[in-house]
């Protein structure tokens, strides 16, 4: 009989489904985990919500062999840990989904009708309609960022509504958006022409304090943001001035630290909840009962799909994954980040074959932040399926001595219209990029600053791009510049002490007249 430890508060529809099966549960939220722990040694698996498994917790259970996570994020176990001790851990991605989007809906309605403030004022006796004249949801627009689980799930319940959807998601396909009724656009554009903007994109490097000054300062006068998501992602100061600027309303339901004591947002927040977003019945039942599922399939068949911190296989070394991820994001560069792509392709050379399973969770983790590349190929390509994107794995022909190489191609809306395709390998154990496009024997490390330009092969191009960014204090470190003598073209690819600022790529394009400017910054 194996033995399942839940030190948490969850729903007894986890202890329900596993005790007939035969498992004995044991389920105590009054005892700190670490005396559950030293209890119950003989523990082989273990449900949990935000208790933290640390290594030390990890130690005391000799027999464990998986730890759940009743919930989508799993930050709070020590998942590299946990492979080191040949511990699976797995989550419930989407058990929540539909509670947050309720959330979000509920909170739209609060702020546009003064739910809050006038059920307060009522109560104190006063009667002050005039003060808390509302706008209605029909007809408005709805901006997304982040248009996964639950952006879809917001999508679905406010269609009644008859609302606009204006969506960005750097994966999502153009025939998908269509699909989900959604127009796909840009972050910008949403900030410009919202009555509604809903943040739904996980905190990263890229997204912390995405929403600014700049951002905000494009809202429409009295429109509301709303933040179910994680709270590094705005900028609270800078909501703070727009506030006073624009008469922006904001809803908030995350915080720096899920704990009592005064809020940073405080003055700034119309709304502010306690972390509510997954907190319904049915939202508890759900993730508790798919936990045991997911217990119950991985002893008696196997399953494996939710685990998180999958090892590699013998044989491939973990470079190989880093160079797949940064072939696939200069591929991304290349083709522009505002142009979606449509379908990808790959192909593994020599060894790296029988590994193409493995490669292919780094390629979409380089242009969707939110998608952990632990998981195997099953996860990314129904991940791939979901946003409406084609792959395909090529068969290759080893006879073109290329050794353990790899190609991957990303396509812009179909073949005929945008096409970045890049090969690399890696030599003397550092990444190299051989090829992007035609432009052949580049062997560029795809590291530091880098700009590429591509132009019409003539004298005094590099020149121009060197005088330019030696104008702007900017030091060259390195060029490489192939050529297309067929199609009468020309790549350079300048690395600089600094990355190139956006506005400068643009001055080189007017300067040089190259069909395409751009940084990889790596």
């Amino acid at each position: 009989m194996k033995k399942v430890l839940i030190p948490t508060k969850l729903e007894k529809s986890a202890a329900e489904f596993l005790a007939p099966k035969g498992y004995k549960v044991v389920q105590n939220a009054d005892k700190e985990i670490s005396a559950l722990a030293k209890e119950n040694q003989d523990t082989e698996a273990m449900i949990v919500r935000s208790e933290k498994v640390t290594p030390e917790i990890i130690d005391l259970l000799p027999k464990l062999k998986l730890v759940v996570r009743a919930g989508a994020g799993f930050d709070n176990i020590d998942c590299k840990y946990a492979r080191k001790k040949n511990i699976d851990v797995m989550n419930t991605p989407g058990a929540n989904a539909n509670a947050v989007a309720e959330e979000v809906v509920a909170m739209m309605l609060a702020a546009s009708r003064h739910l809050v403030p006038a059920d307060i004022s009522t109560r104190a006796g006063n009667w002050e309609k005039k003060k808390f004249m509302g706008r209605e949801l029909t007809g408005k627009t709805l901006g997304i960022i982040g248009l996964g689980n639950i952006g879809r799930l917001v999508v679905k319940r406010l269609s009644g509504f008859d609302m606009k959807f204006l969506v960005f998601d750097p994966v999502l396909s153009q025939d998908l958006a269509q699909q989900l009724g959604v127009s796909l656009t840009t972050v910008e554009n949403i900030f410009d022409k919202s009555d509604f903007i809903s943040l739904h994109v996980p905190q990263t490097p890229e997204t912390k304090g995405m929403v600014d000054k700049k951002l905000l300062s494009r809202m429409k006068r009295g429109a509301v943001l709303l933040n179910c998501a994680r709270a590094g992602i705005v900028n609270e100061d800078d909501i703070r001035a727009a506030k006073k600027e624009k008469g922006i309303l904001f809803c908030n339901d995350v915080y720096p630290k899920d704990e009592a004591g005064p809020k940073t947002c405080a003055d700034i927040a119309d709304i502010m909840l306690p972390h509510l977003g997954a907190s319904t019945y049915e939202a508890n039942d759900t993730a508790a009962r798919r936990a045991a599922e997911q217990i119950c399939a991985y002893f008696e068949k196997g399953i494996n799909t939710f685990v998180v911190n999958k090892g590699l296989p013998d044989g491939l070394d973990p470079k190989y994954q880093e160079l797949a991820f940064a072939l696939a994001k200069l591929a991304r560069a290349y083709l522009g980040e505002m142009n979606q792509p449509h379908q990808i392709e790959t192909s593994f050379y020599g060894k790296l074959k029988k590994f193409s399973k493995w490669l292919l969770p780094p390629i979409v983790a380089s242009f969707q932040p939110d998608f952990d590349s632990y998981p195997d190929a099953s996860d990314a390509e129904s991940f791939l399926k979901e946003k409406g994107i084609v792959y395909s794995n090529r068969d290759v022909d080893d006879s073109k001595n290329y050794g353990e190489a790899m190609t991957i191609d990303l396509f812009e809306g179909s073949k005929a219209i945008g096409k970045a395709s890049v090969r690399g390998t890696i030599t003397e154990n550092n990444l190299m990029i051989s090829r992007i496009n035609d432009f052949d024997k580049l062997y560029l490390e795809p590291s530091g600053n880098n700009l590429f330009a591509e132009y019409t092969d003539k004298p005094g191009v590099l020149g121009k791009i060197a005088g330019t960014l030696g104008e702007n204090n900017i030091n060259i470190i390195d060029i490489r510049a192939p050529q297309n003598i067929e199609k009468n073209s020309a790549l350079s690819v300048v690395k600089t002490n600094v990355p190139v600022p956006q506005d400068l790529c643009a001055k080189i394009a007017k300067a040089t007249g190259a069909a395409k400017v751009f940084t990889f910054n790596y």
